[in-house]
């Protein structure tokens, strides 16, 4: 017989009683319009930029653009599916239960939290100086480990891995673990086990081979 829901899980239900795919939408508008303007930063940070898009050398970087601006809401329905995926594996594996189901869709939900990143490095760059290159802006993750650390003197396998060390990834943590309670009907305490196994763990994981096996 399941568990009655806490106070805070029914709280937490009725919060995101919304029509999820119009969300998704606008999900993806969000990320669509934060990344065109961002690009078009970076494209204008790149040395003799004008004569560039004259002669047509920045022609692959365009398409490029163009495609990566196509695969962004199958990009997020994939990152939903796995993440999901695994959390709901991890649970699995401890001996409880959730809906998977249940669990995309509040994993779609907790996916705004990374709306807030892309947000700050557009506003910090809306109008770079003169001596911040294209690469910088690249590279550039906001209140990560990276953004601490001078980028000169480290390794470029330990990007990516120090960038998703961030206070954002710290609070889709504490969402996710409120969405397990919610849909787990297990406790705080049992919930944040069942996320540090199911997602920190996995994480922990991908990062280290990301490191083990960059070239």
């Amino acid at each position: 017989m399941a568990k009655p829901a806490s106070q805070l899980a029914q709280r937490i239900e009725d919060s995101i009683n919304f029509d999820k795919r119009l969300f998704f939408a606008v999900i993806v508008l969000f990320y669509l319009v934060i990344r065109y303007i961002t690009n078009d930063i970076i494209l204008e940070s790149i040395p003799g930029y004008e004569k560039l898009v004259q002669d047509g050398s920045l022609t692959f970087f365009f398409i490029f653009n163009a495609l990566h601006y196509i695969w962004t809401p199958f990009e997020l329905l994939w990152k939903f599916t796995l993440t999901s995926f695994v959390i709901w594996t991890g649970i699995f594996i401890l001996g409880y239960k959730v809906s998977f189901r249940a669990m995309w869709k509040f994993v779609l939900v907790a996916e705004f939290i990374f709306i807030f990143p892309e947000l700050l490095k557009l506003l910090i760059f809306i109008a770079p100086s003169d001596s911040v290159t294209a690469q910088e802006i690249k590279d550039y993750y906001p209140l990560s480990l990276l953004s601490l650390l001078d980028t000169t003197e480290i390794h470029r396998k330990f990007f990516y891995p120090l960038k998703t060390l961030n206070i954002f990834e710290l609070i889709y943590c504490g969402i996710l673990t409120l969405g397990v309670h919610t849909y787990s009907r297990r406790s705080l305490k049992t919930s944040v086990l069942m996320v540090l196994f199911g997602y920190v763990l996995p994480l922990a994981g991908w990062l280290v081979f990301y490191i083990l096996v960059y070239k």
